[in-house]
């Protein structure tokens, strides 16, 4: 009787389990989510990702005679150290130094070019000095020829005249040596004065080049300008400059320092979206390390021209939202999404994308008084779709496809033509932005056009 008894109650039980499960099975099966229509501010929005930055900053740069100086000539210098990004510095702080190799090696070469140099200007110096010397001897010796020759002539004045013609013959190739020796002296003298400068100039631009060099491995060293965080300066690729990355002339920049009370959001705006982009618009941020900070902005510019990021393919247009707060939490790089508002419907009705359904080019949503009711829509949004015409505030909608939809009666039948209206525009508008420009002013191929 007891076995008897337990196999009825453990009939019992697995019955019960069975209504419940199948009951509560058909329950679920025939429920639908509804929604009634909403009445008032509807906005467009575009929702972009982007990253913190300052808008004014102060470059911490190499030694900027790497750019401007004629005769020192590198082109890449390694980072050897940098302090930790983030680090808060005053001006003067030590920030990191650079490689000294390369531009040692060229100091060695500078080096050995100032004694070649020297050795130069030492042996001009003396070649000069030595001819001189000797053209100096030669006019001395000169004169004093002249002088004999001018004693022969006065003793000659009793002699017969043929011997005073050839004494006074004589004087004058001794006048006329004496006077070309010194013409010659004076050239040889502006001679050697300008090799001498030559030599000079060829000097002081050697020891020059040594002491600009000297200057520049004096400032391998870099202190920070000012008093700020030193932020990673970003190469081109996205990647940050660290130890061991390159610095080259044309951009000396190590690090930075931004200026932490005005920041921005660079952000990239894919081409689908970027004609509603304007500058002015309102913009929604929130800062990704901390969701439950708030901020609003500006759009502040708005790129004219695309460009395609890297290991992407679509085509981007950078966008630039300034913060109109201030906040000590903000650092740059941080990621903030940005809802950018660009435009606002006021008193418009609106229901949910998934209530709305298409069919043979109708509009329509299911309502809960069973109509499959025929809709005009207008702007839309993310999650949201305006409604012109066929529905009323309050109105309910099921947010999915219901059941026994073939009972459903279809309604707004009076719309159809200003769907077809809108179609028909449509088409107009696609047709004309492909049809190509003057094609009516086209010459036939074969002819002709006539003068």
């Amino acid at each position: 009787m007891k076995r008897k008894h337990y196999i009825l109650i453990s009939i019992a039980l697995v019955v019960i389990v069975a209504i419940i499960y199948f009951s509560s099975g058909k329950e679920v099966k025939q429920e639908h989510l509804t929604v009634e229509v909403q009445k008032g501010e509807f906005e467009i929005l575009v929702t972009v990702t982007g990253e913190l930055q300052a808008i004014t900053s102060v470059d911490i740069m190499g030694p900027s005679e790497l750019r401007n100086s004629r005769s020192i000539r590198i082109r890449d210098i390694k980072i050897q150290d940098l302090i930790p990004e983030g680090t808060v510095v005053d001006s003067g702080d030590y920030v990191g130094s650079l490689d000294r190799s390369e531009v040692g090696t060229t100091l060695k070469d500078f080096e050995d070019e100032l004694e070649t140099v020297e050795s130069q200007y030492l042996k001009t110096k003396l070649d000069t000095t030595m001819q001189l010397r000797e053209l100096r001897d030669q006019l001395v010796n000169l004169y004093f020829a002249l002088e004999e020759k001018q004693i022969v002539l006065d003793q000659s004045k009793f002699e017969p005249p043929a011997t005073i013609r050839q004494a006074t013959i004589d004087l004058e190739k001794a006048q006329r040596a004496y006077e070309q020796a010194k013409d010659n002296y004076k050239l040889k003298e502006q001679q050697a004065k300008a090799n001498m400068r030559e030599a000079t100039i060829e000097l002081e631009k050697a020891r020059r080049k040594v002491q600009e060099l000297n200057d520049v491995l004096n400032k391998f060293t870099i202190f920070a300008p000012q008093a700020g965080m030193v932020i990673y300066k970003k190469e081109w690729n996205g990647q940050k400059r660290k130890v061991g990355s390159m610095i080259s002339p044309w951009d000396l920049t190590v690090a930075t320092l931004p200026d932490l009370s005005e920041m921005s959001s660079k952000t990239y705006v894919n081409e689908i979206d970027i004609s509603k982009i304007k500058e002015g618009q309102k913009v929604r941020i929130g800062v990704d390390a901390f969701p439950d900070n708030k901020y609003t902005g500006v759009v502040a510019d708005v790129a004219n021209i695309g460009e395609q990021l890297p290991n992407t393919d679509a085509k981007v247009f950078e966008v630039v939202i300034n913060v109109d707060q201030t906040d000590s939490i903000m650092r740059p790089a941080m990621t903030t999404s940005n809802q950018i508002i660009t435009n606002v419907y006021q008193d418009v009705l609106y229901v949910p994308l998934e209530a709305l359904h298409n069919e043979d080019s109708l509009t329509f949503v299911y309502t809960t008084t069973h109509k499959k009711q025929i809709v005009v829509t207008g702007a839309s949004n993310e999650n949201y779709i305006i409604i012109e015409q066929g529905l009323d505030e309050d109105d309910e909608v099921y947010l999915s496809v219901p059941e026994n939809i073939e009972k459903f009666k279809l309604a707004g039948e009076e719309l159809i033509p200003v769907l077809q209206e809108r179609e028909r525009l449509k088409r107009e508008k696609q047709d004309s932005s492909m049809k190509p420009v003057n094609e009516e002013k086209m010459p036939m191929p074969g002819k002709r056009r006539k003068q």
